[in-house]
């Protein structure tokens, strides 16, 4: 099975990234917004989440509050380190 994930830990981007650091999310696009990383879900990433009887998509690496105050959930190729 190809591991098609871009948050391995060979991944130098993610390298750049860290809990507490400024970031630009979706960069390049017209979602384009500021935030800081609030949390590294870096052992999680890809594994599908159990929400008690559904199974939702998989395990994003990083939550970052944006600077209009909401939570995303992204992984490193959706983030620019400022």
């Amino acid at each position: 099975m190809t591991d098609n994930n871009s948050d391995s830990h060979s991944d130098p981007k993610a390298d750049r990234l860290a809990v507490n650091s400024p970031v630009i999310v979706y960069p390049g696009t017209a979602d384009q917004q500021g935030g800081v990383i609030v949390e590294d879900f870096g052992e999680f990433v890809g594994q599908s989440v159990d929400l008690g009887n559904r199974i939702v998509d998989p395990a994003r690496r990083w939550a970052v509050r944006l600077n209009n105050g909401e939570l995303v959930f992204v992984d490193s190729h959706q983030l620019s380190a400022l």
